[in-house]
């Protein structure tokens, strides 16, 4: 069953740190020109967990609250956000999909902005469409956001101001309704598929009266299409109103600023009551005993075995998240139990799951979610029902309560270490998840403080009490397949395989003790015999008398975090013609585990450590790496050496990747997205078989066996570079390097050039290439790709770049605009790092159906004016100054000195371009952006790709959720 964002499942409360308990305090105080009401203004006025003090909470004498919180990470930066408290829940029956419609108008003028100026103002700002400008409509509110890349005062009220334009200042005008509905029309169309129908099908067996089914935020056609101004102006005046709006602002600001910039754009805004809280269900928390099988050739084979019960008000208290807290490790010791046998040699299912979670405020669902391969639902059935019924029975054993105790405590520990480098996104999230879930936002300290006052009270016998009083019984319940084909035997087959599953015999778990890491004695350190440091950057260089490089790079951007990264010679660059899939099995090394530890018997070995333990094959290098803590970061080098020296190679990891293949040949061609992604490699390369899919047996065919052959020798010989960026001690760092990688035998110094593995071919097969899909039969999409260059020339490349946005801010002009096709057109400038003289340039654009031509006339017409004439100087700096403030804020991050340090010694030449990006940015005129477009965007040079509804395509579907 579909579970609702307005209280957390179980299983989500496992993964969420705040979930810990405890002591009463005072609200904090608020501002002084709130209305009088009896009413609560924030959930923490009536619950005794203590609220975070860092966030200033207010209300204006019209009724809109704010949040406001002062906060350095990123350094310079802020974040805005504006929540309507109005969804599509609250639409009429002839106003479906208007609230996302509005949405859309929100930048389509306002009484200051007109018409097409709104995203033209912020671009010349530095914000960039879609990624710092954005808006999102659900089914309980619209949430406008921006992302300000500097914090100067005057941007703040440049912002406030577009968000007062929203809020009450939107024209809504008739012709500008029409010139959007073909945008939200084509988001309709480009939204709809398989896994909508689905869910559609899962409402109707679940809920079929309910409302929330029946107001999904797309809405249906014969509203979209028919909508006036009038109509959506008289929605937009009775949701948005003071009284349901909230604005929430994060960011390198003092709160004064903040708060004194609110109150001038916003306290003239005339009050207005709230609109009535919306019904959501009703829900019939009685139904049981039915069967639905849903059938499509995308899906694959899954079972959902669940029971409704009544929906219970659980307040955010202390002693509420005290239960909570204890009942979501028992849910996570059962799903901890699904996983093992998941990862286990001929394992009966994909994955399963087991939870409950809450439907609005209308019922309760509790469910046993089965993933199988096709034909095998009844195995993993009983299977699963099995380990759930003995979970249920017999409870929990003392080492599954501490697996998951120390998870919970290491989570919280973790917290405190890094609060005081927070994200402004973490701030804002906790602020709207206190206005949407009524979730009060606390410490780190507070909620460490109150878990370790209960930790001792966490007994296995009062998790499975927990458990037993949450969960609703799973008898008679409604089941629910999906997939390719129907089951055998139909209904009656899969109640029957569910009553057997419950008489299966079942027996107390037996506890199995304390695991310890068997890796931790890698030979003698390993010494240093070079160490210098970047001047410009203060990356500092150190190589091992082994060979290993190691960058280190000391910044307190995140408080207790250390990102480390490790990158052994290969990759796919060991592909060849003639074993192309010679290293495709690499991204499953870890399934096989260590060959001292089985998968899941690492992740009981290091429950309640910050260490990572994934490995992969990159495009010229297999690849480690994760985010610890100076805490953990010896034992993450150890968990990084051991799987160097000795994997497991254990069976059931090609087993488990086996288990998708069939999936994935099934679905090849389901979207449009995946049809091209299957067809665009072999074309583009002639066939190439590197690049190409290769067929189903071939995949099946892998084993570790090969793997080992394939990558053993690398393993214990490739170069190694390693990198580490964060809050770290250096001496420290080093000395967890020296005693494991380092520590191994001498390996290849340098990485090998592989000139031949780097030749790639654009192919010289230019024209049109129809591709079919079988997803909706008005989906199409046009694309365009022509061969450009690698990137050698770094100037070349960030003129191809700043092109390529160029290109996409004109398309949607023409395309999502004028004519009203697209909703997202994009273009892409790739220049490979990899191989030589390679990269792509392309266009795309999804359109019906029936405007493939227009589109196609529209992207032809776009290439034209950009060879024949230089582009208006003011598109160019819209495209260019977002690129700016991403390069002035990219240093602000962790992510962003790992790009920098992660290949410091081996490509040291590529660190002088982060000192030259922004001059080269700069230096480039209009006639630059002409000549690349003359260089390389020739219509008769380009791959021309459409993919088109073939004989399989489906009618349109009605997707359930929308972001504009």
């Amino acid at each position: 069953m579909m579970l609702f964002p307005r209280a957390l499942g179980c299983a989500l409360l496992v993964a969420f740190p705040a979930v810990a308990v405890f002591q009463p305090v005072a609200a904090q105080d608020l501002a002084s020109d709130e209305l009088a009401t009896d009413d609560p203004l924030w959930a923490f006025e009536t619950s005794d967990v203590e609220v975070d003090p860092g966030y200033t909470f207010g209300r204006l004498g019209n009724g809109m609250r704010y949040i406001l919180r002062q906060n350095g990470t990123p350094e310079g930066t802020a974040l805005v956000r504006m929540r309507i408290d109005s969804g599509s829940l609250d639409e009429a029956e002839n106003e479906r999909g208007l609230s996302h419609f509005l949405e859309h108008m929100a930048f389509n003028g306002s009484r200051n902005i007109p018409e097409g100026e709104m995203i033209k103002l912020l671009e010349r700002e530095g914000l960039a469409f879609g990624a710092d400008t954005n808006a999102s409509t659900g089914l309980e509110a619209i949430t406008y956001k921006l992302n300000l890349p500097r914090n100067d005062e005057a941007l703040l009220d440049t912002a406030l101001m577009l968000m007062r334009e929203t809020a009450s200042e939107l024209t809504i005008a008739q012709d500008a309704v029409e010139r959007e509905r073909g945008v939200v029309l084509a988001e309709r169309r480009d939204r709809a598929g398989f896994a909508e129908r689905a869910r559609e099908d899962n409402f109707a067996f679940s809920a079929p009266e309910a409302r929330f089914a029946q107001r999904l935020p797309i809405g249906t056609i014969e509203v979209l299409e028919t909508a006036s101004a009038d109509q959506m102006r008289a929605l937009y005046e009775r949701t948005y109103t003071p009284a349901n709006t909230v604005l929430v602002i994060v960011g390198d600001f003092p709160v004064e600023v903040m708060e004194a910039a609110v109150r001038a754009k916003f306290s003239d805004w005339k009050a207005g009551g709230a609109p009535v809280e919306p019904l959501t269900g009703p829900v019939d928390v009685t139904r049981e005993g039915l069967t639905d099988i849903y059938v499509d050739p995308a899906l694959s084979e899954s079972v959902q075995i669940f029971r409704l019960s009544p929906w219970k008000h659980e307040p955010d208290t202390l002693a509420n998240r005290q239960t909570q807290l204890i009942r979501a490790i028992g849910y996570a010791i059962i799903n901890r139990r699904l996983a093992r046998l998941a990862r286990q040699a001929d394992a009966p299912y994909r994955g399963a799951s087991y939870s409950t979670g809450d439907i609005f405020e209308d019922a309760r669902s509790t469910s046993v979610g089965v993933s199988t391969v096709d034909g095998e639902w009844r195995a993993g059935m009983l299977a699963a029902i099995r380990i759930v019924n003995e979970a249920l029975t017999y409870g929990f054993t003392a080492a599954e309560v501490d697996e998951q105790i120390k998870r919970q405590r290491t989570a919280a520990e973790n917290a405190v270490s890094g609060f005081s480098t927070y994200s402004n996104s973490y701030f804002a999230g906790s602020a709207l998840s206190l206005v949407a879930n009524d979730r009060v936002p606390a410490t780190p300290d507070y909620i460490l403080a109150q878990f370790e006052a209960i930790a001792s009270d966490i007994t296995p016998e009062a998790v499975h009490q927990a458990v037993l009083d949450h969960a609703a019984p799973l008898t008679n319940p409604l089941i629910r397949f999906s997939g390719r084909t129907a089951p055998g035997g139909g209904e009656e087959a899969l109640r029957s395989a569910f009553t057997e599953a419950m008489s299966l015999p079942i027996a107390a778990p037996q506890d199995t003790g304390i695991l310890e890491f068997a890796y931790g004695d890698f030979g003698e350190a390993g010494e240093v015999v070079a160490d210098q440091t970047d001047d410009a950057l203060g990356i500092r260089k150190l190589i091992f008398a082994n060979g290993v490089r190691l960058n280190l790079k000391k910044t307190d951007i995140r408080e207790d975090r250390i990102r480390v990264s490790v990158r052994i010679d290969g990759g796919n660059l060991l592909r060849t013609r003639d074993d192309p899939l010679r290293v495709y099995l690499a991204d499953s090394l870890i399934a096989g585990g260590l060959g001292a530890h089985s998968v899941d018997e690492l992740q009981t070995v290091l429950a309640g450590r910050s260490v990572s333990y994934g490995f992969g094959s990159g495009a010229d290098g297999f690849t480690m790496g994760g985010t610890t803590t100076a805490r953990d970061l010896d034992l993450q080098m150890q968990v990084f050496a051991a799987i160097l020296t000795d994997p497991g190679y254990r069976a059931e990891g090609v087993e488990r990747f086996r288990k998708g293949i069939d999936n994935f040949f099934e679905t090849l061609r389901s979207t449009p997205g995946r049809a091209y992604s299957t067809a665009i490699g072999a074309r583009l390369s002639d066939g190439d078989p590197r690049f190409s899919l290769q067929s189903k047996e071939d995949y099946l065919a892998l084993d570790f066996p090969n793997l080992q052959s394939a990558i053993a020798d690398r393993l214990r010989n490739g170069a190694v570079e390693i990198a580490m960026v964060g809050d770290l001690d250096e001496a420290a760092a080093i000395a967890a390097v020296a005693s494991t990688i380092a520590a191994l035998p001498p390996r290849e110094a340098d990485f090998q050039p592989r000139s031949e593995a780097r030749k790639r071919t654009f192919t010289q097969d230019r024209g049109l290439t129809a591709i079919e899909h079988e997803g909706e039969a008005d989906q199409a999409v046009v694309r365009m790709i022509w061969p450009t260059t690698d990137d050698t020339d770094f100037a070349e490349s960030l003129r191809l770049a700043l092109l390529a946005r160029v290109v996409r801010l004109e398309l949607t002009d023409r395309l999502r605009e004028d004519l009203g096709q697209a909703y997202s057109p994009s273009a892409g400038s790739s220049t490979s790092r990899i191989y030589d003289d390679y990269g792509t340039f392309s266009i795309a654009a999804s359109v019906d159906v029936d405007e493939v031509n227009a589109a196609r006339k529209a992207v032809l017409n776009l290439i034209e004016d950009l060879r024949s004439d230089p582009i208006d100087q003011d598109v160019i700096e819209r495209a260019r100054k977002p690129i700016l403030e991403s390069y002035a804020n990219a240093l602000k991050g962790l992510g962003g000195w790992m790009s920098l340090a992660a290949r410091a010694q081996s490509e040291p030449d590529r660190l002088k371009r982060w000192f030259a990006a922004p001059d080269l940015l700069n230096a480039i005129t209009p006639e630059d952006i002409q000549a690349e477009a003359l260089q390389y965007l020739d219509p008769a040079a380009a791959v021309e790709v459409h993919v088109l509804p073939g004989e399989a395509a489906k009618d349109a579907g009605t997707p359930s959720s929308a972001a504009g």
